[in-house]
């Protein structure tokens, strides 16, 4: 494992000295090692950011704002979105009805900045560039100085480093105009609105910071990785935030409203530890892929993408993760939350576009294998073959997908059926075998038309449920309720960037 990538370094790469290697060779016996103890002797270049904040339809925070420059702010966050084609709110600054500052995607999935004072829109921004991958982070930054001679410098936006110069509307305010912000009679809120139930932001936040007194440009906050020539984080902790400013790093999971510049901490609204998330934009975990479905469905995503809900009559369509895979082994975990109905099915599909605007089970195609909770039997092509026994509510299944001897294994709350050992390699004990030379999406769904009403949870590494024992994977990366097998990873950026 000698390969640079992405900023992830093998271990034979780790220097002399380094994580107790005598001679800065790593064997395969000290990843071993580390793996068990969680830990994987693999050094990252650059900044790592550690955690964000899953922010669901009710979830937000806010707290009061204090005096300081009105002309002058910076807004910086890494954004990942869940839900396409709905007005949220990333940040917003409200002093009364008539006087509010906000930063936005539209429901047409623009980016977009209004400053309001007395009654007026003075600034109003709105990109012609629309923002609508689900699978990638992007990392937006406002830069403001109304003290600038030049309207064209006043307000500046910088999408992963880049400055947006097209604007579907550009209204700039007239120089040195007050911003409805940096003043202490207005109420900060990140992720929603000052009235309940509207314009929340569903996604993920990482790195959010409010500068107060400054406009800083995007290089502040990120810079150009030399290796993969991606937009990647700095650490901000050593910049000025002014009086008013904040930075929310999300590290402390009882108390994800936690100002890191040492300010006021934020309020929490609907939000509880699990909602601090380890998909960042530095390690981008899978997610569900709500892109992908039959048209005619009638199911809701939530938690970020890694709940979703089924109901009505569309009972075949089946939940795709954002990532596939061609090479390697790898492991998720699906947790069944809720089933009025039976019929559930776990497993992977390579052709996912065809599967769902077709209305395919899991298994009724020859691209797909699907795991049933009635009985326990494997589906493929249309097909059933005895397997393994049933499931149900509360039970989490496991799914290790071998790609280096194509073979595919499941397990029932930590253990694999049919005397499966995905350790086996070429051997394949108890496996399933596939078909080679495919990128697979691990998925769930239901296997009949008939009425269907089923809610259920996947874990790539990163848990929307409590986990109770907490197991990683074999590069110490990742979080699941069961032991994840020798050799085996998580569905995850840096995982991808390991192996290759």
């Amino acid at each position: 494992m000698s390969k640079q990538n992405g900023g992830i370094i093998g271990p034979d790469n780790v220097p002399t000295g380094a994580f107790g290697a005598a001679s800065g060779v790593w064997k395969l016996s000290d990843v071993t090692d580390y793996k068990r103890q969680g830990t994987w002797p693999v050094a990252l270049s650059g900044y790592q950011v550690a955690n964000s904040c899953r922010f669901d339809t009710n979830a937000g925070m806010n707290k009061t704002a204090a005096n300081g420059t009105r002309t002058k702010a910076t807004f910086s966050a890494w954004v990942k979105r869940s839900i396409l084609g709905d007005e949220s709110l990333l940040f917003y600054s409200r002093i009364d009805a008539s006087n509010h500052f906000l930063i936005r995607f539209t429901g047409g999935d623009a980016l977009e900045l209004v400053n309001r004072i007395s009654a007026s829109n003075i600034s109003f921004y709105t990109t012609n560039q629309l923002f609508r991958d689900v699978s990638a982070w992007y990392h937006v930054v406002w830069s403001i100085d109304t003290t600038q001679a030049s309207s064209g410098d006043r307000i500046k936006l910088f999408v992963n480093g880049t400055q947006v110069t097209s604007f579907a509307t550009s209204t700039t305010q007239s120089q040195s105009t007050d911003l409805a912000a940096n003043i202490n009679t207005a109420e900060y809120y990140v992720a929603q609105e000052y009235t309940s139930g509207d314009n929340y932001f569903d996604g993920y936040m990482a790195e959010v910071v409010w500068i107060d007194g400054t406009a800083y440009a995007a290089s502040y906050f990120g810079e150009t990785d030399s290796v993969t020539n991606n937009w990647v984080p700095k650490d901000v902790s050593g910049l000025t935030f002014g009086n008013s400013g904040f930075y929310l790093d999300f590290k402390d999971s009882s108390n994800l409203g936690n100002d890191a510049n040492g300010g006021t901490d934020l309020t929490e609204n609907n939000i509880t530890s699990i909602d601090q998330s380890t998909d960042t934009c530095t390690n981008n975990f899978a997610t569900f892929n709500p892109l992908s479905k039959n048209d005619s469905g009638t199911i809701t995503f939530s938690n970020g993408n890694l709940t979703t809900a089924h109901s009505g009559s569309d009972s075949v369509y089946s939940s795709y993760s954002t990532i596939g895979v061609s090479s390697g082994k790898w492991y998720t975990e699906f947790k069944v939350d809720a089933s009025a109905n039976p019929d559930i099915m776990t497993g992977i599909g390579s052709d996912i576009e065809n599967a769902n605007r077709t209305g395919g089970y899991l298994g009724s195609s020859s691209s797909t294998w699907g795991y049933d909770s009635t009985d326990g039997s494997i589906y493929n092509n249309g097909s059933s073959s005895s397997y393994g026994n049933s499931y149900a509510n509360g039970d989490i299944i496991g799914i290790a997908l071998d790609l280096d001897n194509n073979k595919l294994y499941f397990s029932k709350n930590g253990t694999f059926q049919n005397s499966g050992d995905p350790t086996s390699g070429a051997t394949g004990t108890g496996a399933i075998s596939i078909t080679a030379n495919e990128t697979y999406f691990m998925c769930c769904g239901h296997a009949s038309t008939t009425t269907r009403t089923s809610t259920y949870s996947a874990n790539f590494g990163s848990p929307p449920f409590s986990i109770s024992s907490g197991n990683v994977d074999f590069s110490g990366m990742g979080n699941f309720e069961y032991a994840v097998p020798e050799g085996y990873y998580s569905l995850c950026t840096r995982n991808l960037n390991l192996i290759g």
